[in-house]
């Protein structure tokens, strides 16, 4: 009776440590392409802040809303959408779960009775205080590569290429 040797798993080139090249490929890509580097960079930032508001109950939109609100007062969820860059169908979801929660309310709309004006309630604001407590925790996680100079910059730069003054 003979017997098979062992099979032995076959390493992708791409999978080889010595492969120098490779491994700095995107390094390269993203000095090249500055587009595909801020993609990354979302991400990469994204995970921090899911991450840190993992324990307050609230997801990444949901902490915007609040603090717009906080901020601004009243507003509609069209306004809300527009002006936090967050997709109408995803700021529906955003909202039913606040308002489940307590944290804001639905009243209607003082200038136009066609809309709602989602309002803060003294629990959201609670809410708000607890996670703001986070956010230099969360800066901190999401941009540790950066010095604090190197943050200043990298806000002046992103607020032109998103023209907000």
């Amino acid at each position: 009776m003979t017997t098979n040797p062992p099979r032995t798993r076959r390493t992708s080139p791409s999978r080889d440590a010595e492969d120098t090249s490779r491994r700095r490929y995107f390094a390269t890509l993203a000095m090249d392409r500055p587009d595909i580097a801020m993609c990354r960079a979302t991400t990469v930032v994204a995970r921090a802040v899911d991450a840190e508001l993992t324990g307050y109950n609230v997801t990444a939109a949901q902490h915007l809303v609040l603090k717009m609100l906080s901020d601004v007062g009243p507003c509609s969820q069209q306004e809300l959408s527009e002006q936090l860059r967050i997709d109408r169908s995803v700021m529906v979801g955003c909202i039913d779960g606040l308002e489940d929660s307590g944290l804001v309310r639905r009243e209607r709309h003082p200038k136009d009775r066609r809309a709602n004006a989602i309002t803060l309630t003294a629990e959201g604001l609670v809410a708000l205080a607890e996670v703001e407590s986070g956010v230099p925790r969360l800066l901190d996680r999401a941009f540790q590569a950066l010095t604090p100079a190197e943050r200043k910059t990298l806000a002046r730069l992103v607020a032109k290429i998103l023209e907000v003054k």
